[in-house]
C-alpha cells in the first residue's frame, strides 16, 4: 500500500526472459547443487537474465521505458538471436546467491544491456549501472558452499527481451511480463 501523497510505482527490469522448456533445462541441470548448497531455491518460472535493473518506477513513468524499448529492439542490428550458453555455478558471497554464469562477456546481450541502461539514464531513470554479467540467479541466502559440481552446458536463445514487473508476496518474489519486445521485426530480415 502506498502512503497517502506518494507516487504510485512498481519495481521494473529489463531482462531476457527465457521460455518454459529453457527455464526446465537450466533448472533440471543445476538441481543437485541447488539442493545441496542451503539456499532458497528461486522458483523456475522466475529464472531470467537481467539486462537493467531500474528499481521503483513511478507508474506514470512506465510508458516511457516501453517506448525506449520498442526503440532499442526496432533499432537493434540482431541477425541471429541472441545465445547465452550457461556452463559454470559460482557463488556470490555479498548477495549470498547461486548462479549459473555464461561465458559471453562482450554478446549481443552485453551491447543490449548496455544500450538500456544508457537510454534509461538519459531519461533520467536511474538503472544499476554495474557492467553486465550474464548470469541466472538460482538460490538466494546461500551462505555457504563447499564445493560446486559442474554444470552441463545449458544454452538459451532469444528473439526478444522484455520489461518486468517484479512484485513482492509471502511466498517470495512473483515476476511477470508487463510487455515484450521482438528484435526481429518482419521490415528487418528483409534487409
Amino acid at each position: 500500500m502506498t502512503p497517502a501523497g506518494a507516487p504510485d510505482t512498481r519495481r521494473v527490469f529489463f531482462a531476457l526472459w527465457p521460455d518454459e522448456p529453457q527455464r526446465r533445462a537450466l533448472e533440471h541441470a543445476a538441481a543437485k547443487a541447488v539442493r545441496h548448497c542451503g539456499g532458497r531455491p528461486v522458483p523456475a518460472a522466475n529464472l531470467h537474465v537481467t539486462l537493467a535493473f531500474l528499481g521503483s518506477v513511478p507508474v506514470g513513468r512506465i510508458a516511457e521505458l516501453q517506448g525506449i524499448a520498442r526503440k532499442l529492439a526496432a533499432a537493434f542490428d540482431a541477425h541471429i538471436p541472441i545465445e547465452l550458453t550457461f556452463e559454470r555455478l559460482v557463488h556470490w558471497r555479498e548477495p549470498e546467491i547461486l548462479c549459473a554464469l555464461s561465458a559471453a562477456t562482450e554478446s549481443a546481450g552485453g551491447m543490449l544491456a548496455a544500450a538500456l541502461q544508457e537510454a534509461t539514464a538519459t531519461l533520467g531513470f536511474t538503472p544499476d549501472r554495474r557492467p553486465f554479467q550474464a548470469h541466472v540467479t538460482l538460490a538466494r541466502k546461500v551462505v555457504r558452499v563447499e564445493r560446486l559440481p559442474r554444470l552441463r552446458a545449458v544454452v538459451w536463445r532469444f528473439d526478444a527481451y522484455a520489461l518486468i514487473e517484479s512484485r513482492t508476496a509471502a511466498s517470495g518474489a512473483i515476476y511477470s511480463v508487463i510487455e515484450s519486445y521482438p528484435l526481429f521485426a518482419a521490415d528487418k530480415t528483409h534487409d
